[in-house]
């Protein structure tokens, strides 16, 4: 099916957006089956206690939105790829409910930050307490970079006694070297004063996925306009007339001529011949 400018240029965005998409859709799905499956973070989902906690469920979800991306990106590109208007559709819809859903968690985020930085808490504390009796070299690294970028130092803040002072950054100075802000803390204090931002975050990811709605469903419009407008075929004669073809009929001269002078004008009538037809 033929497209214009603007099918064509439709067509590539949704290309890029499913690339995209796709990529962070593996990415989600291999770091939540990571953690489900490690042989170091296994035993938190055996214990019953600890199938409510924080860590449990951003597992969870993080394997169910890798998963429903990777979904919804197959429909996507098959629909574009193949210029599919019913998989065109369906994509429309799953990403929908994904921009609704993304604009509602953010809303519902900074309504309860105080909760929500609570559990972000519990989290740090739940890897923190991983690291303490595994060792993981992969947990180390994310508690460094965390501790880092938040200039924090374990769940105790005092370097003398904490276990993972290997992960904490250097002290500015001599009074950090005996006591430090402590994560957990910072954590809930640092989402607190960047509801507004975290928020804002959701929406335009949420905006970006109506603005890819809104894409497929002018390509879904293209591609129905270039489906249902129709191919004219011109023919010059047809077969069965050449085959048989019609006597010449006489020729009708008006001889009413005002001017006499002149020559008189002749029609010849047109024959069956003469006229293209179509044939379907």
């Amino acid at each position: 099916m033929a497209l214009d400018g603007c099918g064509l240029c439709c067509k590539y965005l949704l290309i890029a957006f499913n690339i995209v998409f796709a990529l962070l859709g593996f990415v989600f799905l291999g770091v939540g089956l990571w953690l489900r499956l490690s042989p170091n973070t296994r035993g938190i989902f055996q214990i019953e206690e600890l199938n409510s906690s924080a860590f449990v469920m951003a597992v969870t979800v993080l394997i169910a939105l890798g998963a429903v991306m990777l979904i919804v990106v197959s429909f996507g590109d098959y629909g574009t790829c193949n210029q599919k208007i019913c998989a065109l559709q369906v994509f429309s819809v799953l990403l929908s409910i994904l921009a609704l859903a993304e604009v509602v968690l953010g809303v519902l985020a900074y309504a309860n930050r105080d909760q929500v930085g609570y559990s972000i808490a519990e989290f740090y504390s739940s890897m923190y307490a991983l690291y303490l009796k595994n060792g993981d070299p992969v947990i180390g690294a994310t508690l460094t970079f965390i501790h880092n970028t938040l200039h924090c130092c374990g769940v105790t803040g005092i370097p003398l006694i904490e276990m993972a002072v290997k992960t904490c950054p250097k002290p500015d100075g001599f009074f950090e070297k005996i006591v430090m802000p402590n994560c957990p803390a910072i954590i809930a204090s640092v989402f607190d004063s960047k509801a507004v931002l975290v928020m804002g975050l959701f929406v335009g990811t949420g905006a970006l996925l109506i603005m890819a709605v809104i894409c497929s469903s002018i390509l879904s419009n293209k591609l129905r306009q270039s489906s249902s407008s129709p191919q004219y075929i011109i023919l010059t004669h047809s077969t069965s007339v050449l085959a048989n073809p019609q006597p010449p009929q006489h020729e009708l001269v008006y001889s009413s001529n005002p001017h006499p002078d002149q020559d008189p004008v002749v029609f010849t009538p047109l024959t069956v011949a003469n006229i293209p037809v179509a044939q379907s």
